[in-house]
């Protein structure tokens, strides 16, 4: 499985993506820049990412407990999300995500 993220530059990292991981844990283990201060326990918005459009409507529905901490983030977008509640299923093969300023710092 690949996870296909584009970081602040708008280079595009193919990233191999384990079944069952969150986004968050991929794009760290892909040695990107996630600062994820939290460790993925949706308290924090530093693993912002833009979902692309055409996979939004392939994610899960967002829970009020993401939408009221990506509301910390900065530059929030429609496609905004938190790449901690994101986990890698066999149907998310291929997905799209570009990095925020929230990643980095």
């Amino acid at each position: 499985m690949k996870l296909l993220v584009t970081d602040l530059d708008g280079v595009e990292h193919s990233v191999d993506a384990m079944l069952n991981w969150t986004v968050m844990e991929i794009i760290r283990d892909g040695d990107l820049p996630m600062r994820a201060e939290c460790g993925g326990s949706c308290a924090c918005a530093t693993c912002h990412v833009y979902v692309d459009p055409d996979w939004a409507a392939k994610l899960p529905a967002m829970e009020r407990e993401e939408r009221d901490t990506l509301d910390g983030g900065f530059e929030i977008e429609a496609n905004s999300r938190l790449a901690c509640q994101l986990v890698m299923t066999t149907e998310l093969d291929g997905l799209r995500v570009t990095l925020t300023k929230d990643c980095a710092g």
